[in-house]
Parts: structure tokens; sequence; C-alpha cells
């Protein structure tokens, strides 16, 4: 995942070039999207919702070689109900609404029906700035 918000790129240069200051959130948090629609201006109507949905902290290694991926495996609650199928994922600043940071496509869509759940491994949900 390498794209970062429009918010996140405003607030990264501003904070770079000295005309405000970016106070980082104290957690984290994944989100699942059943489509991309507008992720990267911070749209987020296609996040799963309802039968025990709820994004998960998330936390990441040091950046090296202008990558880092997440410190350990982030599992979602077992579904009451039919989540969709996820085809994106978003790290976000707040438990809820809150800003899109990142944003990307997860590799293989998958379809949470009543029982299942979503799992990211330690280490493979990785983040990259060229």
């Amino acid at each position: 995942m390498s794209a970062a918000s429009d918010f996140l790129e405003i607030e990264v240069l501003d904070h770079v070039l000295g005309n405000g200051a970016y106070t980082p959130a104290g957690t984290l948090y994944l989100g699942l999207w059943t489509a991309d629609d507008g992720l990267e201006a911070g749209t987020q109507t296609s996040e799963c919702s309802g039968s025990a949905y709820a994004r998960q902290t998330i936390a990441f290694d040091a950046a090296a070689s202008g990558s880092t991926s997440n410190t350990s495996t982030v599992t979602f609650p077992t579904a009451t109900g039919n989540w969709g199928t996820i085809t994106h994922v978003a790290v976000m600043d707040a438990s809820t609404s809150g800003n899109v940071l990142f944003h990307g496509a997860v590799t293989t869509s998958k379809t949470i029906e009543t029982g299942d759940t979503f799992q990211v491994s330690a280490g493979n949900l990785t983040i990259s700035l060229a």
C-alpha cells in the first residue's frame, strides 16, 4: 500500500515545509472497504458496517528503506452477518469517522459472510513511500 490520502499529503507537506504542525494520532486503526469509492479523497461510504464490524487497532515498525509493515496480526471480530466482499483496506486515525491516512486494494478479495473473520498477519500490510 503506497497511496497516501489527500488529507495526509497536505498535512505532511505543510509539516515538512514549516507551514503547519501535524500531530499524529495516538492510535491507528485498520478499516475494511467493499469498494474504492474515493478513499484518496477520504470518502468512507463503502466501509463495512454492522454485523459486529469494527475497525481494529494496528501498529507499525519503524520505517526503513522507505517502507514499514504491521507489527502484529490484526484480527477483526467474527461477522454476525454478511459484510460483503472486501476489496480495499485503509489505515485511519480514529475508530469511527476520522481521516483516511493510507489506503489500497487487497491482493485477493475476500467475501465475509456470517461466521467468517478477516485477518491480516504480522508483516503482511506494508506501507511504502517512493
